[in-house]
């Protein structure tokens, strides 16, 4: 049986941990809290495993790659890395093993937007996402750190701002990333906890993602399209079309609904992080290399942010 070790024991590392044990899989949860934690007792333990989770900060992402990849499966939380001399240095070396996580490609939404054709939606026009929760908010996170500058330099925008930024890159050809808009709206912490960016798509289609931790949970994101409308909000789902629809003096209603999906957004969160984790254990266990183009689309959402 595959045993594996995690680097990190955070709420996220628990919420992999818990997919782990419902599958049966041993690991060894090794805590990197010491200055000279390459040096440790615990670090040689983790070095006997041939599976590595890497469930810590961003800024010590690529350190634990460049460390550990040789001979190893790695599953690497996104982003791979923040920085771009990280990315640089990430990009020389020769890594068919790895995964990065990027699991909202698992998500509802996800699946609807691969499947826009069927729908006969055409060409995208314009985005609006908006998310946000109240993070900033409980006490805790003031020693999180998501809220530290030199762990998490540019805040929610490389923890939940990627996670959108990279669904539009994989669902669609995004052209550039503009630079976002960074602000520290709840004073807490010396890094950002809202972000807006705008981004620019190669047919000219433009999409605004809007994050924050300082305010009430929402998840509103609403896709125009040039023959309809998929909107996400409140658990459900709506597809629109098409997007000429008249009434009997000519003038302009709004499309028509063709299918409404109701879902639970946390079970959809949940179910898309058990989906991303079993595709890499499988991967794993079949002894599969990951395809050059979902490791060159994660780098490249990765490059997006920096």
């Amino acid at each position: 049986m595959t045993k594996v070790g995690i680097i990190g024991n955070g709420n996220h590392s628990k919420k992999i941990q818990k997919i782990l044990k419902e599958k049966k899989i041993d690991f060894f949860i090794y805590k990197p809290n010491k200055p000279n934690y390459f040096d440790s007792k615990e670090f040689n333990e983790l070095k006997k495993y041939k599976v590595i989770f890497i469930i810590s900060p961003h800024n010590t992402h690529y350190s634990y790659i460049k460390k550990l990849h040789k001979g190893r499966y790695i599953f690497c939380e996104k982003p791979p890395v923040n920085n771009k001399k990280d990315l640089l240095a990430l990009k020389k070396l020769k890594l068919k093993k790895i995964y990065f996580n990027y699991n909202f490609r698992f998500m509802e939404i996800s699946e609807v937007l691969i499947k826009r054709d069927k729908y006969k939606l055409k060409d995208l026009i314009y985005a609006n996402l908006s998310v946000s929760h109240g993070l900033a908010q409980l006490g805790r996170y003031k020693k999180n750190w998501r809220a530290s500058l030199i762990k998490c330099p540019k805040g929610i925008f490389e923890t939940l701002s990627i996670h959108y930024i990279d669904l539009i890159n994989y669902l669609f050809e995004v052209l550039k990333v503009e630079k976002p808009k960074l602000i520290n709206s709840s004073k807490v912490g010396n890094t950002f906890d809202t972000s807006l960016v705008e981004i620019k798509l190669k047919n000219k289609a433009l999409v605004n993602i809007f994050s924050t931790y300082n305010s009430s949970y929402a998840k509103n994101l609403f896709f125009l399209f040039k023959n309809g409308i998929v909107e996400m909000r409140n658990n459900i789902i709506t597809i629109s079309g098409p997007s000429l629809n008249l009434d009997k003096n000519g003038l302009f209603l709004p499309p028509k609904i063709k299918k409404i999906i109701k879902f639970d957004e946390n079970k959809d969160y949940a179910n898309s992080l058990y989906k991303s984790v079993s595709f890499f254990m499988d991967s794993v266990r079949n002894k599969k290399n990951f395809n050059k183009k979902s490791f060159d689309t994660s780098i490249k959402s990765n490059s997006l942010i920096l």
